[in-house]
């Protein structure tokens, strides 16, 4: 898929998403917008209507993985859709233990996920601090 289908193709999920009281739309689009803030990141984005929408960002200098951050949509019900962002276990910590750690769970590794059901300022901040966490650490390993 090239850039511009990729870039296409979520354009026309966020143009189709709209937002509920819960904002996990404004959720996907800050976490996005962090990313982007970096400058140099890679994007792909993976569409699976009905399962999940997952924008992958991989930094530049990364040799063995795809990624160093997923920020999943999770789309089992469209009308109360939800957050999941994942980094590899390797990549981060969670000095405040608010990630569940998924077992071989992200493509094949350790992985840890931060879910995110409504807007919640806090958590959406910690979630960045591990965004920007993964982004160094992948530019070494």
């Amino acid at each position: 898929m090239t850039v511009e289908d990729w870039k296409e193709e979520l354009g026309q999920f966020l143009e189709s998403w709209k937002d509920t009281p819960s904002s996990t739309r404004n959720v996907f689009l800050r976490l996005r917008e962090h990313l982007e803030s970096k400058g140099d990141v890679i994007f792909n984005f993976h569409s699976r209507p009905g399962v999940s929408y997952s924008l992958r960002a991989a930094h530049p200098l990364q040799k063995e993985r795809q990624l160093f951050a997923m920020i999943d949509v999770i789309d089992d019900d469209p009308e109360n859709r939800w957050i999941s962002v994942c980094f590899y276990g390797d990549l981060i910590t969670d000095p405040e233990e608010k990630g569940d750690l998924i077992p071989q769970g992200l493509l094949g590794e350790d992985g840890y996920c931060f879910d995110m059901e409504e807007w919640d300022e806090e958590r959406l901040n910690y979630i960045k601090d591990r965004i920007d966490e993964a982004y160094r650490q992948a530019a070494v390993l």
